[in-house]
Formats: C-alpha cells, structure tokens, sequence
C-alpha cells in the first residue's frame, strides 16, 4: 500500500479544487433519499412500501436521464449540458413537497430525469485529469470524498425534517442542488484530453490493461475462434451492436459485468437507506439517524482509504459478495448504537466497490465514449435503486423492520453468486476451446 499517492494528488490544485466542489455539489442528494422518506411517512402519513416507490420513480427517471446526459456532455460540452439540470433542480423541488402522493410521484421522475449528473461529470473529469496509473486512488479518493458528504447530508435532513419541515427541506434540497450546478459551471472541469486541466497520458493502454485485468472479460484475449465469431456469439453480437443508431461498441462483456455490479450495489445501499430509516423509526429513535449514517459512511471512508492505496486488484463481484452479506446482520439491531456498530462492516466494502466499479469502466471504454459509458453506469446503479428502495419497503410493511436487511442481503449475495458462477463457466469454455485448436 501507498498512501503517498493521495498527498500527491490532492496536492495538485485542479483535482483539489473538483473533489471539494463535486463534496457540495453532492451534499443536496444526499440528503433527498431521507427528506423524501420521511415527507411520504411523516408528512402524507403512507408507509415505507409508498417510500420506496417515490424513490424507485426518482431513480428510473436518473437512470433514463443519464445516458443522453452524458452523452450531451460528449457532444456539446459541460457547461450546455448542464443548463437544463439547474433550472429544473430549482423548479421541481420547490413544487413537489406541495403536491399529493400521485403528483409527488411525477415530480420525482421529472427530477430524475434532469438531475445534476455530478457523479459521471466528476468521474470523467478524474480519468482525463489522471494518468491510468493514478485512477484507482483517484477514484477512491473521490469515493472517501463522497462519504464524508453523506456523513452531513442523512444528519442534516434529519434535523431538518424534526425541527422544521420535509417540505423545507426538499426545497433547500432543490436550490442547493441548482447553485451547485451554478459552481460546476463556473469551475468546468475537464471532460476531454486536450481541455484545460487534462493530463497526456502516455503509455495509458499499458497501464489500462493491468488495472482491468481483474474483470474477466475483455482483457484476456479470446481464441481464434471466438475471435472469428465462430465459437461464441459475443463478438458477433458486439458488431451487431456496433452498427445500431449511435453505436454501443464499448458495451463489451466487461463493461457489462461492471454494469450488473453497479445494479447490485444499488440494491444494497438503497435498501440499507430505507432499512435505517424503518428500524429506528420503529423503536422510537429517528432523531438519531445522523449517528448510524455517520458510522456507516465512516466506515465506507475507511475502506476506500485502504483499497485506494493497495496494489492488488480485487475483483467488483467479490466486493459486492461481501457487502451484501454484511449487510443482513443489521436487521437485527435493537437500538441506535447496536445498529451503528452492526454498519460498520457493510460500509467498508462500499466505496472499495464503487471505486473498483468505476475503475473498471474507465479502463474499459475508450475516452471519446466514457462519458456516455458513465452515464450508462450510473444508469445501471440507480436501477438498482429502483429496484432496492420498494422491495426493502416491502419486506418492511409485510413482515418487520429486520426484514429489509436481511432481503436485501440475500438478494445481493444471490446476484454475485450467479455472476462469479456464470465467469467460471466462461473461463471453462474458454480453456476448452484453446486446447482444441
């Protein structure tokens, strides 16, 4: 491990300068996913299956935004793209906590689909401000970052929503969310090589192939055969692919392992989100949900300290295996201490597993198409979401608070089992062609 290599990047000014706007640009959202809980529970009375639904349309409406966005970000540059994210930032969030539960839900998908894209737009301005070399700890610094940013965000909504109103703070949320956008124009960051402020990065492909060797796919060449198309369909379906309307040729089998990974994370932590939120509801502590969050993320900040400064590769699927199954000791807690020392954990495989994520497709889809891969990733993670925040309400509403956790753990656990599963297969099939030809 090196941890000199965060004092050398965070000692150069542009890189600094985007990691502490890209921490304010994110604080509005952290603390969205909690105000708008608690507004559809607290405020309009309903249940957490009703929660889980308002954020399951928040996130589909991210993951449809978010490839045109970034390629909006490809084509016409940041600051263009960004315009139409920080009039509408301001607009439907000071609407929505005014409306019933079906207009909420409609505002929800509109905000969605025009939020701020800070998590591609920083991501994309790390890989072309970074050598290859340096990514992975940039990544994660960016991961560690983001966690001392939900350290305030949870906390600070919580405040909100007890000493004043959710309505309040989904407004703040909304007009804080449009200054920051106001800042990232201001600051516009790289997203090119070439820009101002990107670096050169000589002998990238050498070093691009050593950091995404740990995802099997792409990086190990395939026989003959499958190369020729004649053994595996993957490389014909690849150029299918390539000649269809704006062409997907990046999507590789490798960015689509990195892609079911950001899913399955999605799941994890939107559920642990709204599970917090029910168990200490439901022994009468919600006013402390800034102390759990806090234990959580600060673990998640520890264990992208860490992975940030070794050496090894540690394959995506492994650490979403393991954060999964870290995460179902949680539904059994019985009060706010229990429940943040149970996080601690589960957290210190989040931002490893973001980080290794992202990595991955910075390495795998070349520059001029990074920012829609991005976008496309961060799809891929808010589906998941989608998918994690109603289930985990759900099981909630059905069966208890305890449920949430345990569901979502068993789910994610499944989901990386079967992947780790269908790559041994892959492997097998592959070594089996090589020694027939």
């Amino acid at each position: 491990m090196d941890f000199a290599l965060y004092g050398q990047l965070w000692r150069r000014r542009p890189v600094r300068k985007l990691l502490l706007v890209a921490m304010v640009a994110r604080l509005p959202h952290s603390a969205a996913g909690i105000l708008l809980t608690l507004h559809v529970v607290q405020t309009l009375g309903l249940g957490y299956g009703a929660a889980g639904a308002v954020a399951a349309v928040l996130t589909i409406g991210i993951a449809v935004g978010a490839p045109w966005r970034g390629r909006r970000v490809d084509t016409a540059g940041l600051r263009v793209a960004l315009i139409p994210s920080i009039v509408a930032e301001a607009v439907v969030w000071a609407i929505a906590p005014h409306l019933n539960y079906p207009g909420l839900l409609a505002a929800a998908l509109v905000g969605g689909m025009f939020a701020l894209p800070i998590f591609s737009v920083v991501r994309q301005s790390l890989g072309v401000m970074t050598t290859a070399a340096q990514r992975r700890t940039a990544f994660a610094l960016d991961s560690i970052c983001t966690e001392v940013t939900f350290m305030v965000g949870p906390a600070l909504a919580a405040l909100v929503a007890v000493q004043l109103s959710t309505t309040v703070g989904l407004t703040a949320v909304g007009l804080s969310a449009a200054l920051a956008g106001l800042a990232l124009v201001w600051f516009n960051p790289p997203t090119r090589s070439g820009q101002p402020g990107a670096v050169a990065n000589e002998g990238d492909e050498a070093c691009e192939s050593d950091v995404a060797a740990g995802v099997e796919s792409a990086e190990s060449p395939a026989p003959t055969e499958v190369a020729a198309g004649q053994a595996d369909g993957a490389s014909g379906l690849r150029r299918l692919v390539g000649r269809t309307r704006g062409g997907l040729a990046w999507l590789t089998i490798g960015v689509v392992v990195v892609l079911v990974v950001a899913a399955g994370a999605g799941i994890v932590l939107s559920g642990t989100d709204v599970g917090i939120v029910a168990v200490l509801r439901g022994h009468g502590e919600g006013e402390q949900l800034g102390v759990v969050f806090f234990a959580w993320c600060l673990a998640s900040l520890v264990g992208g300290l860490v992975y940030g400064a070794m050496t090894r590769k540690v394959h995506p699927l492994v650490l979403l295996l393991l954060m999964a199954a870290l995460t179902t000791p949680m539904g059994f807690a019985s009060d706010v201490w229990s429940l943040a020392l149970l996080s601690l954990p589960a957290g210190l495989l989040c931002a490893p597993t973001l980080s290794a994520a992202s990595e991955a497709v910075a390495s795998l889809v070349d520059e001029a198409r990074r920012g829609e891969a991005m976008g496309w990733y961060g799809s891929a993670l808010t589906a998941g979401t989608a998918l994690g925040s109603p289930f985990t309400g759900l099981m909630i509403d059905t069966t208890g608070p305890w449920a949430g956790f345990v569901g979502i753990g068993v789910v994610g656990v499944v989901l990386c089992a079967v992947g780790l599963l269908a790559q041994a297969v892959r492997r097998r099939r592959r070594a089996a062609v090589g020694r027939v030809s």
